[in-house]
């Protein structure tokens, strides 16, 4: 695997991206992680001749993530690597489950959110029904 490398001061746009991940592939990477772009995402996995893999970025508000990850695979991209956008989520469990919608159920952002706002409300639920069957026995 090869993951490509930003800094600070450097441009992210896909000129940039497209060597850096042409770059790795050759040098024998099986697969290249790489940054997500809004504009010519779609040319950076068209020639990489490895497969991509979408890193996750920054943390971002769940529905963005969800369509950035939804735009990612419908450009090209094999999967997404996701850190803090499913452990920093509100719901880490319901985020993971979204994206893997998203990913592996090409479940469109607004869909994939719905189901993660109706697994977090579930997993709300069976906290708040656990928290009071703990106030009742500790009320005996």
């Amino acid at each position: 695997m090869g993951i490509t490398a930003v800094g600070k001061a450097m441009t992210r746009d896909a000129k940039y991206f497209r060597l850096a991940c042409r770059i790795i592939a050759e040098l024998g990477a099986q697969y290249v992680k790489t940054y997500y772009v809004e504009e010519g995402f779609e040319t950076i996995t068209a020639s990489c001749p490895v497969p991509i893999v979408m890193a996750g970025g920054k943390k971002l508000p769940e529905l963005d993530a969800l369509t950035m990850a939804y735009n990612a695979v419908q450009q090209g991209a094999s999967g997404v690597d996701m850190g803090r956008n499913i452990f920093q989520s509100e719901a880490p469990k319901a985020m993971i489950a979204a994206v893997s919608a998203v990913v592996h159920k090409n479940l469109k952002p607004k869909e994939a959110f719905e189901l993660f706002a109706s697994l977090k409300a579930d997993a709300d639920r069976v906290i708040a029904d656990a928290s009071f069957r703990g106030a009742e026995r500790r009320a005996r």
